[in-house]
């Protein structure tokens, strides 16, 4: 469901969004920009859904399993 906000913005800040992204691309551009900082989305849950990615931790597994021959036993 979309919502309707009507912002105040500077006009050197509004013509230069128009230039840079389109006037019917604008709303789009900020939402973009805006999603991560106000989403309800936890950093547990994200990291909860990384954990639960099964390709994603085994490739992880494999790379840090790799690391090991790398180690300078020099010193």
């Amino acid at each position: 469901m979309q919502r309707k906000l009507t912002l105040t913005i500077d006009e050197d800040v509004y013509y230069g969004l128009y230039r840079t992204v389109a006037k019917r691309r604008i709303s789009k551009f900020i939402e973009e920009l805006i999603r991560p900082h106000v989403t309800d989305m936890s950093l547990d849950e994200d990291y909860a859904a990384m954990a639960n990615d099964k390709d994603r931790e085994a490739e992880a597994a494999v790379w840090c399993e790799s690391l090991g021959g790398e180690v300078d036993e020099t010193r």
